[in-house]
C-alpha cells in the first residue's frame, strides 16, 4: 500500500486520520505521517493500517501500468 492509496481509501470511507488510527490500533499521527511520506513508518503499522482499511471494504489495486489505486470491494452475491 502506498501513502497515496492510504489517503484515498481513508477519504473514500470519510475517515479522519484519528479514526483510522483508532481502527488500526496505531494513532492519527502515525497515519498522517505515513500519508505524507515524510517519516519512515514501521511495516507493522502499515500492515495494521492496511488491514483496517481492508476490513472496512477497501481493496488495493497494484500498479500495472495504469498506476496503483483503491476501490470498494464488490459485495458477494
Amino acid at each position: 500500500m502506498t501513502p497515496e492509496q492510504c489517503r484515498e481509501a481513508r477519504k473514500f470511507l470519510g475517515w479522519t486520520h484519528q479514526r483510522l488510527g483508532v481502527r488500526s490500533g496505531t494513532s492519527g499521527y502515525t497515519v498522517r505521517n505515513f500519508e505524507l511520506g515524510q517519516v519512515r513508518t514501521r511495516e507493522t503499522n502499515v500492515a495494521a493500517i492496511r488491514a483496517a482499511l481492508e476490513a472496512a471494504g477497501m481493496e488495493f489495486i497494484p500498479g500495472n501500468g495504469g498506476g496503483a489505486g483503491v476501490r470498494l470491494k464488490k459485495a458477494a452475491d
